[in-house]
């Protein structure tokens, strides 16, 4: 009844879903356990480095790999490029998925990327399917469908109350990215 091999959700629309999987990731770590996470529509060479990347750097058995276009995706145009990211991304995630290499895969913002249409239900189903038997999986990001809320083991909604930016606070190094 202990074993690994579940999956997870953390949606809403409020701040910290990336960092609770992160957190999640660095109690594996504690416990022994092998972590590697894939962020999507991060890590373009435009964008400052964000926090976690360089601390996870430091960690040792949390491994990360980054998918994300030189720019912030807009929804109403969205490349052929962007999509190509995404979808080199989502290969590696089914690689990484089936490999047995890891006891934690977190996919990050993959919950957008279906939101945005760059995939589509069936095929994070279906990663998740020919996933390792113990491999446990996070996946974050705002606006999980129904089908994969559906499918899943557990789901934790993270709400929006209140968040600086409503005063027009922009993002701070260290806090937000």
């Amino acid at each position: 009844m202990n074993e690994l091999g579940l999956i997870q959700i953390y949606t809403g629309s409020g701040k910290g879903k990336t960092t609770a999987a992160i957190g999640a990731g660095i109690r594996a770590v504690g416990q022994g356990l092998r972590v590697h996470m894939i962020q999507f529509l991060k890590g373009g060479k435009n964008f400052p480095p964000y926090g976690e990347v360089r601390a996870l750097k430091h960690i040792p058995r949390f491994t990360l790999e980054q998918f994300g276009p030189d720019h912030f995706v807009n929804p109403d145009a969205i490349s052929d490029e962007d999509r190509a990211i995404i979808k080199r991304g989502l290969r590696q995630a089914g690689q990484v998925l089936a490999s047995g290499n890891y006891d934690l895969v977190i996919l990050d913002e993959i919950n957008v990327v279906l939101q945005l249409d760059m995939v589509n239900l069936e095929e994070i189903l279906h990663l998740l399917d020919n996933k390792a038997k113990g491999t446990e999986v996070i996946l974050t990001g705002r606006g999980a469908p129904p089908g994969l809320i559906e499918r899943v083991n557990l789901v934790s909604r993270i709400e929006l109350v209140k968040h600086p930016f409503e005063r027009g606070v922009t993002a701070r190094q260290g806090i937000e990215y």
